[in-house]
């Protein structure tokens, strides 16, 4: 299991040059991504006004080409808690994505489980949604199919590690939080502990380079 955070300290950042962590980053957070460093690029739809629009998003990206062979997956913007509208929305703008030259993440939100999935389109999934769609059977029925389909499955706002097991326990691959942006230095070897109880690795925080 992979977790990608925000870029938040000097202990973090040495955690993820280390590759105990990725990082994840939006248009609006305004953090260069990091030498050598996985991460995942999100749209920042979750939070209001935070999205930039479509051709600043693209743009965006395109100032990060040179990093997208890092990159894990680049969000199509989305509707929080509506898959109808984040298809009307996302659809679109996954093939201008994968242009871009990177792989392209739907947001799964409630309800897209009754609806047609452009599979064709994805690259991944990543798993948003209200917390009790995202951690019910309609999302890990989704999970399942996206991973025999060969995507990569990723769960967004994973901030304990109850629900780091429960993603881990539906086969995502990734997810990201904000456990560390807030007391980041007081919690990453918290999180360290966590992501060593799901893979087996030391949970050791590295020294300051």
């Amino acid at each position: 299991m992979r977790y990608y955070a925000t870029c938040s300290g000097p202990l973090v950042r040495d955690a993820m040059r280390a590759g105990r962590l990725g990082m994840i980053t939006t248009p609006a957070a305004g953090n260069a991504v990091l030498e050598g460093v996985d991460w995942c690029a999100d749209n920042g739809c979750f939070t209001p006004g935070r999205y930039p629009g479509d051709d600043r998003y693209l743009a965006w990206l395109a100032r990060h080409a040179i990093h997208a062979a890092r990159c894990a997956f680049a969000t199509a913007p989305d509707v929080v808690g509506d898959a109808a509208a984040t298809l009307a929305r996302s659809v679109p703008m996954l093939p201008r994505i994968r242009m871009a030259g990177f792989r392209a993440a739907l947001v799964a939100q409630d309800g897209l489980e009754h609806l047609p999935v452009p599979w064709d389109l994805l690259d991944a999934m990543f798993l948003g949604g209200t917390t009790a769609w995202k951690l019910g059977p309609a999302a890990a029925e989704l999970a399942a199919e996206a991973r025999a389909r060969g995507l990569t499955v990723h769960m967004g706002r994973v901030n304990s590690l109850r629900r780091l097991r429960h993603a881990a326990a539906i086969g995502c691959r990734s997810a990201d939080g904000t456990h560390l942006a807030y007391g980041p230095d007081r919690n990453l070897p918290t999180l360290l502990r966590w992501l060593a109880a799901i893979n087996d690795v030391p949970p050791t925080v590295g020294q300051r380079r």
